[in-house]
């Protein structure tokens, strides 16, 4: 694999230019999985910037993305590589010959269709693999990643093995629903990711949405950390408070009152319930937009 960045130092304004603003943790890990030629497994709650980070990745260096999106069910069809059937069937049929002749003609590279591990191996560009929410899957799809994450490489039965052409920059994703396997972690570096600092944040919003007035930063974000400390079904992510930045610039809000965040926490609060809890337990000062 080769390097993608030359130092910690170098991590952080690249990052930056491509629309990320790392921490000093974040920007070792990635230095070190760049270094090391290791994955990087990066655990924390959803929209903390987990998956933004290989894009992130990938544009700051610019490496082919490929997303492999977990969910429940995904087999070795879906996340390895399949045999093109119908095309298959087809040449056998065209061909009429025995099958012990006309297996070696149908299992070849003609017919073998590649998905997202498979593909990222075999791409001779740099490449981002993605991985994510692994948590999602069913635990057999961790026994399949491990000669991908250790070895990388892919073994086909009707084909041998398939060597990585360049070992691609691996992030795999967990919002932690569930333990991931001790093999897996073994194989991996390991980073959690939690919900920035009201600074950080306030960095955050001020460069996707740097039309925000400048006064309403840091109360808007220090609300949007309060309402994370209450007991809500789904905790705002930081994507929802760009959106609620953009919002407040949609209304020409110059100030953050009680009013103007009740009116808008459909933008943060998905939950019926969430709005309930924070009408009950979350004080506004309508003068200075702090939550208490």
């Amino acid at each position: 694999m080769s390097k993608f960045f030359g130092s910690v130092d170098e991590v952080t304004p690249r990052l930056t230019e491509a629309g990320y603003l790392p921490s000093l943790d974040i920007a070792t890990a990635v230095f070190l999985a760049d270094h090391l030629g290791k994955p990087l497994l990066i655990e924390g709650p959803a929209g903390v910037g987990k998956t933004e980070l290989a894009k992130a990745v990938a544009a700051a260096t610019s490496a082919d993305l490929v997303r492999l999106q977990c969910y429940e069910g995904i087999d070795e069809a879906r996340a390895l590589y399949e045999w093109n059937h119908a095309k298959q069937l087809l040449r056998i049929t065209t061909e009429r010959e025995r099958w012990d002749d006309t297996r070696d003609h149908v299992f070849t590279e003609e017919f073998l269709l590649a998905r997202p591990l498979l593909a990222a191996i075999r791409n001779p560009i740099p490449t981002v693999l993605l991985i994510d929410e692994l948590d999602k899957a069913d635990v057999e799809l961790e026994g399949l990643l491990l000669e991908v994450l250790g070895d990388y490489q892919v073994s086909i039965p009707e084909l041998g093995t398939v060597t990585a052409v360049r070992k691609p920059f691996v992030i795999v994703t967990s919002n932690a629903n569930r333990e991931l396997s001790e093999a897996l972690k073994r194989r991996c570096l390991y980073l959690h990711i939690d919900y920035p600092t009201v600074e950080l944040e306030r960095a955050i919003v001020r460069m996707k949405v740097p039309e925000l007035d400048e006064a309403l930063g840091e109360p808007m974000v220090r609300i949007v950390g309060a309402l994370r400390q209450l007991p809500l079904r789904k905790a705002p992510s930081i994507a929802e408070t760009i959106d609620w930045a953009k919002t407040l610039v949609a209304l020409g809000t110059r100030t953050l009152s009680g009013g103007v965040v009740r009116s808008t926490l459909g933008v943060l609060l998905k939950y019926q319930a969430d709005h309930r809890i924070a009408a009950e337990r979350l004080s506004l000062d309508a003068d200075e937009g702090t939550a208490k």
